[in-house]
């Protein structure tokens, strides 16, 4: 199933019950007074968060719901029963935006829940309308209509660590080996084209899909996956040695990573170099020293290679863990 991290919908609460007019049957009395219920409420609409990033995938095909009408009231003075309440779930991360009025919701935890739309009142009963100077009341009411409103909702994924750099960087293929992703990977550019996300002894590595210079204005992919890093709470800046000057591709990532938010330039950050199986250990060294330059924390790793795999492991959760990640 496609992963969708963007969507509209349209929702509107359910309507109030219809008062009614009855009326009390007794024993030579046709009318002996009125007897007419008030109608139900019409159910809300709220959203509550789980921590599955691919629900939203579930609205691609239905993009309007409401919750369920208020009954009519009754005879004997009975009440219309409230019209039950809709929820409709989103992943943890997700921002709601009410487009009709410009109110705008934030879930970020598990189990979170925010109301978005009131349901209608139920309508007034004929008994409602009875007094010692009307005592046989014709008059009744009906339910008012729900709020309706559209919606976007916007998923920003919150993960411990997020995996950036150009396409083809070595990301997929390093967030598989260190975790049990599956991601995609080729000998091409743009082989991600959504987050991928692995457990890492615990903690939640994301595998943005590849910036290129140009990202944060709309160039490639990379400008519809940035915001997957906004709240992320470390970065893990790829760098493949196949790039001969890599203080130029880095400061490319660099760049748009600031261009996006100043808050996420700000972010830790921890450069990997990836693919070392296809430089030898002098040139190795160089580039380790070079990279030292932008960051104090520089990790090394081949994919190819169990022993560069459980070392990088080993420097990574370190890392984490004296970060109170």
């Amino acid at each position: 199933m496609a992963f969708i991290d963007e969507i509209k919908l349209h929702m509107r609460a359910g309507r109030g019950g219809h008062g009614v007019v009855r009326w009390r049957h007794e024993k030579g009395r046709d009318l002996a007074g009125a007897a007419g219920g008030n109608g139900g409420n019409g159910g809300d609409i709220y959203a509550r968060a789980l921590r599955d990033i691919g629900i939203l995938a579930r609205y691609r095909h239905k993009k309007e719901f409401l919750s369920e009408r208020g009954e009519d009231g009754m005879n004997k003075s009975m009440y219309g029963k409230n019209g039950e309440d809709f929820y409709l779930e989103v992943p943890v991360g997700s921002i709601i935006t009410n487009t009709t009025t410009g109110e705008q919701f934030q879930l970020l935890t598990e189990g979170e829940s925010v109301f978005l739309l009131k349901g209608g009142k139920g309508g007034l009963g004929n008994e409602h309308f009875k007094s010692s100077t009307n005592t046989t009341p014709w008059e009744s009411t009906k339910g008012t209509d729900g709020e309706e409103a559209d919606f976007f909702i916007e998923l920003q994924l919150i993960v411990d660590a997020g995996l950036v750099g150009f396409p083809n960087a070595g990301k997929s293929s390093l967030l598989n080996v260190i975790t049990n992703a599956t991601a995609k990977v080729g000998s091409y550019q743009f082989t991600t084209l959504e987050p991928n996300l692995g457990d890492f002894y615990r903690y939640i590595i994301a595998d943005i899909p590849g910036l290129i210079e140009g990202a944060a204005e709309g160039r490639g992919l990379g400008h519809k996956f940035l915001r997957h890093i906004q709240r992320t709470k470390l970065i893990l800046h790829c760098i493949s040695l196949e790039n001969e000057d890599i203080k130029a591709a880095y400061e490319t990532i660099r760049k748009e990573l600031a261009a996006h938010s100043e808050e996420l330039a700000q972010k830790r950050e921890i450069i990997v170099l990836t693919k070392t199986d296809l430089v030898d250990a002098d040139t190795l060294k160089k580039k380790v020293k070079e990279a030292q330059k932008f960051s104090k924390d520089v990790l090394t790793v081949s994919v190819y290679d169990d022993e560069s795999i459980k070392q990088f492991s080993d420097n990574l959760i370190k890392i984490l863990r004296s970060l109170s990640i």
